[in-house]
Formats: structure tokens, sequence, C-alpha cells
């Protein structure tokens, strides 16, 4: 055991530098928080193939499936639909120029948006880093994919929908997909590589058909007249642009899923893993947006304007009982049963990376018992960040009217996630002007810059999606697409995130002023491998100031555990 030298109460020190290889070029990365893992104790799984699939397995889920008409809905027009469509691939091809280039800072951090935020915001310590790991886990998609696994499957065995039925098979369907990487990590990736290779046959599946109806070669008749006056009906309120602009965001995410497993990455003759990162990044998101816009022509080339509207979280289903017959094997059976499988898929592959945020959330030690988060015992798996997510997903499923939950869990995971995105653009520019200042750039062959027209890009979106959904809708304060009142999912993320820093304050800043220590950061390797900060006490003499193994408290030590008296 190790110990830092630093504590909360005194000024946050140059970082250190920390030396690995990569191809036998030298990493420099500086290391405010979590200490680096030259090996990761999880192992090194995921090659080329298996990121592309983890990143499709991640996107293609619910969401081409369910948003379209809720979309349309709120936009008022095809044109405005599609267009949001297209914006939205643009925007998470910016996103991911960011996220490959902060990658490229610290190639042997996992984690993603906790690593970013820890390296940018160095004061308040890890503040920013564990809010956003704790929303990320709280507001997981996954009780999303649950609940809409739970409706298509329900559907597809023509057993009515009810509140009770609903959540009962979104909680069984949480469990076993939990379990699954819960046990192992190259099972888990193995299943998610097979769900991924289906889930983009079956989407191929749709624009093959709609190409097929505009063709007359069905006996569904084409709605090509959709597309005369493409933008009559267009809504121009603020709320309802950002309502579906939020949607879309859903169905594109997912495009940085690989990224948060950056350390088991293996290094290969002539490549490295942010190369490896990059390619799958790129062409996983190529291969989901074309399939998404083409999917939406197909949409609107089939389903009268007005029915899709209307359809709710079912257009997917409409789709198909329009182009085979209402009620008939393919519409009623097949088509369900494959999108709530598909459902299952994106549960696993979110889990996936979601728990190494976590994991890398505990390492930093601000979370109670730092020991259980970065341990991989006994499956050799994060197995404690998949559990907290198992738990939290699971109230949260429990919790909302089941009427509302998919819209609304939609939306809420959204909206801190949007401010984070604010945060990570701003952190950008400081890290590249710091590192500019003390020459600190990745090795040669990984060097990559974003378009800075990208990264404003991405930052004008996330402020327009935290401003605009305050705006009231046009139809009074009860007519978005929840019944509850129209920014409830704005109020209860910003919620999640001030729980966050009353957390932080009272662990980190409050307890410590009123017992009269500081805290220590420890560095720690466990039997596994897995590297960790410990947060120890350190009292202070009362008298002198100093730092003091002979405080009034009962036999006080130099390095108290933190918890070990709270």
């Amino acid at each position: 055991m190790t110990t830092s030298g630093s504590s909360s109460n005194e000024q946050v020190a140059p970082p250190a530098v920390q030396h690995g290889k990569v191809n036998g070029q030298t990493q420099r990365e500086a290391t405010f928080g979590a200490p680096v893992e030259e090996i990761s104790p999880l192992g090194t799984h995921l090659n080329l193939k298996s990121a592309v699939f983890l990143n499709l397995s991640d996107t293609i889920g619910m969401g081409i499936f369910s948003v379209p008409g809720i979309i349309l809905r709120s936009v008022g027009s095809i044109g405005m639909a599609l267009t949001l469509w297209i914006l939205g691939a643009a925007i998470s091809f910016a996103g991911l120029s960011m996220y490959i280039e902060l990658a490229s800072m610290f190639p042997k951090r996992s984690g993603t948006e906790v690593v970013y935020l820890e390296q940018a915001y160095p004061r308040p310590k890890y503040l920013l880093s564990t809010t956003f790991a704790v929303c990320t886990v709280l507001t997981s998609l996954a009780a999303v994919n649950a609940i809409a696994f739970a409706q298509y499957a329900l559907y597809a065995f023509d057993v009515a929908v009810t509140p009770g039925k609903q959540k009962i098979l979104a909680l069984a369907c949480l469990t076993c997909s939990i379990a699954i990487c819960a046990f192992s990590t190259r099972w888990s990736i193995k299943i998610s590589n097979v769900l991924s290779i289906l889930k983009v046959g079956f989407l191929v599946v749709v624009p093959c058909t709609g190409l097929a109806v505009l063709l007359g070669l069905t006996s569904a008749k084409s709605q090509i007249h959709n597309f005369k006056q493409i933008f009559e009906g267009t809504t121009w309120n603020g709320n309802a642009l950002a309502t579906a602009l939020v949607k879309v965001d859903y169905s594109f995410f997912g495009w940085s899923n690989s990224i948060n497993l950056l350390a088991e990455v293996p290094a290969s003759a002539g490549t490295n893993p942010i190369q490896t990162l990059r390619r799958a990044g790129y062409l996983s998101l190529w291969t989901v947006s074309l399939l998404f816009i083409l999917a939406n022509i197909s949409y609107f080339v089939v389903i009268p304007k007005e029915r899709m509207k209307d359809s709710g979280v079912l257009v997917g289903a409409v789709f198909f009982d329009i182009v085979f017959g209402e009620g008939g094997f393919i519409a009623r059976k097949v088509f369900p049963a494959f999108v709530a499988l598909n459902c299952v898929g994106s549960i696993i592959a979110g889990t996936i990376a979601t728990a190494r945020v976590a994991r890398e959330s505990g390492r930093q030690g601000v979370l109670p018992y730092p020991d259980v988060w970065a341990s991989t015992y006994p499956f050799g798996t994060p197995l404690a960040p998949i559990m907290l997510k198992f738990v939290l997903v699971f109230f949260v499923i429990v919790a909302p009217p089941a009427g509302d939950a998919f819209n609304l869990l939609v939306d809420l995971s959204s909206y801190p996630r949007t401010i984070f995105a604010v945060l990570i653009c701003i952190g950008l520019g400081i890290l590249r002007k710091r590192r500019a200042i003390k020459g600190e750039v990745a090795a040669p062959e990984i060097v990559y810059r974003a378009w800075d027209g990208a990264v404003n890009l991405y930052l004008v979106k996330s402020i327009l999606t935290i401003v605009m959904p305050w705006i009231p809708p046009a139809n009074g304060s009860h007519s978005g697409d929840v019944s509850l009142w129209y920014a409830t999912y704005c109020v209860l993320g910003l919620g999640i995130m001030a729980l966050c820093g009353i957390y932080y304050y009272v662990w980190i800043i409050l307890l410590p002023r009123l017992r009269g220590y500081e805290i220590v950061e420890e560095t720690v390797t466990l039997p596994d491998g897995a590297v960790t900060n410990h947060f120890t006490r350190k009292y202070i003499n009362a008298k002198s100031g100093a730092s003091s193994n002979t405080a009034q408290e009962p036999a006080p030590t130099e390095a108290t555990p933190l918890l070990s008296s709270s």
C-alpha cells in the first residue's frame, strides 16, 4: 500500500504522469484520479469485430421500432422528422470524433466520461465524475428496454398489457440479462455479437419491405403521397422539438459503447486499441445511420401519416401489420418476438459498458468500499457495479406509472447526460490547452483531433436540449409525451444530480470539518490485480493544526479507514 499524500483540504497538485507502452510507444497519462491499471484485471476480450457488434447491439434496440411515430407526433411533419434523424446522425458522428480524441489522451482507462470529467475538472475532486456515474446507472436505458421487452412479448402472445404483467415480465428480462453479464464477460460479449448479427439482419428487412411496397410487389398500398408537401404541419414549439430530438438521440445512443472498454482492447501488431475503437465506431455508426434513415423512409412509404402519429411505441408492429396483414403470423408473432429479443441484446451490451463506468468511479475512492467496486472476484467481471445497476434499475422499473414509464425513462435518462455533454465539450478544450502547455501528447500513431466544427455542433445541440424542454408545450403543461407535468423529467434529472452533490458535500467536506480530519488518498493493489484509491482519515492536532496520530478520539491512527467510525 502506498500513500499518495493528497488530502481534500490541499491545493490540487499537478497531475502525476504514468508511463505505459502500446506497440512500443510510450503513453503519458496525467493521473489526477483513479490509478492507471497497466494490465486490465478484466482481461482483453474486445477485438475489432466484437467492438463493432457491441456498438451495434446497444444502438439497434427499441428506439428505431418505437419512437418514429412519437417523433412525428411531436414535430407534426414528415420533413421535420427526417431532418431530425439526419441531424441525429450528424451529432452522433460529432460526438464520436470527440470521444476518440479523449480516448487517445488516456489510452489505458476505461469508463469514458468518468475519466474525462475526472481529468478535466480536478476540483471539486471527483464530484462531477462520481455524479455522472451515479446518474448513468440510476437512469440506465436498461429500464426502458426491459419495459419495451415486456410490452412486445405480451403483444406477441396476445396477452393484454396490464401494469402488473408489464412490470413482472420487465423484471424477469432484466434479471436474466444482468446475470449473463455478472457471470462471464467473454460469454456476454459472444451473446451480444450473435444478437447484433440478428439485429442488423432484421433491420435490413424494413427498408427492403418498404421498397417492395413502393414497387407494388405486395398487396399493401404505397403512401408515397406522404412525401408531398413534406413539411406541412411542422411545429416550431421548442418543447416539442426538444422532446423529438431527445427521442432521436435515444435511438442513436450506444455509438460510444465500446470505448467504455478501452482498457480491455488488446494491442496487436500494426494497430492499437485507439485505432481499433475508432474503426469500430465509424463502421457501426455508418451502418446504423444508413439503416435508421432508410427505415424511417420505409415507415412513411407504408403507414398513413395520421395512423403513424397514433402508433405510440408500436410503429414497427403497425408497419408489419399493414404489409403482411393484421393478425398475420409475421406481424403478430415474428416481429414482436424479434423486437423483444432486440431489447435483451441492448440490455446486455449496455450493462457491459455501464459496469465499467461504475467501476471506474468506484476506483476513484469517493464511493464507500472502493475495493468492492474495483474487484473482479469471483468471476473476473465487475460484479458489484453490475449488481448495483440491477438494484437501481429494478426500482426504476417498479416506480413510475406503467403507462408513462417508457417515455418518462427515455426523457429522464437524457437530461443529466445532456448536461454532462456540455461539460465534456468544455472539458475537451481544457484538456487540449493543459496538454499543450505541459507538452503531453499521445503516442504519434494515435494522435487524433476532432474537428472544431464537430465539437461546436455537439455543444450547441446539448445546450439546446437543456434549455428547450423548459418551454411549455403548445397545448398546455400536461400535453407533453407523458401525462405528468411536461418538465417532470428535467426536475427529476436535476434532483438526482443535486443528491449526488449533497452526498459529496457531507462525505468529503462537512464530516472532515466537523470531526477534525483530512481525507488522504492511498493507492492499493488488490489480489486480483485491480488497483484502486482508498480514502482514509488523517486526524489533525487541534492546537498546532498539524497532522497527528494522537488526536483526542480514542486511539486514533494516522490513517484510519474512512468508513471505520462513520
